[in-house]
């Protein structure tokens, strides 16, 4: 049985830390080379071999060099699967109180306002 001192065990919680932040990191680049459209086949296996032969010096050149890219796909995404909100903090609750101010207002009918209503609880 190995005993660890508490000293040897942090370093080793320091060590699977970064090591996990390392993988997510290169999980996410992998992810965003294939997700590419302006790449050539060429281009993103370049990267993949790249990534895997030098990893921390590639990972740092492909998070600086496409870091505005990345950010403009992953917001893409977001919004195709429909999870970015508008910024107002709101969900279903917001969108029926905004469907039952346009009902008071008269400018949706009763049922227009069911039918937004059982959407976005569904």
């Amino acid at each position: 049985m190995v005993v660890l001192s508490l000293g040897e065990f942090l370093w080793t919680l320091l060590a699977i830390f970064f090591m996990v932040v390392y993988f997510m990191m290169l999980f996410e680049v992998i992810v965003d080379v294939f997700r590419r459209r302006d790449a050539s086949g060429w281009k993103k296996g370049a990267w993949l071999v790249f990534l895997f032969v030098a990893p921390f010096i590639s990972l740092i050149a492909y998070m600086v060099a496409n870091s505005d890219g990345m950010a403009a796909r992953a917001h893409g995404l977001r919004e195709a699967r429909g999870y970015a909100g508008n910024g107002d903090g709101g969900g279903p609750a917001t969108e029926i109180a905004n469907a039952k101010a346009l009902l008071d207002s008269g400018a949706i009918s009763q049922d227009e306002y069911r039918s937004i209503k059982s959407r976005v609880l569904a």
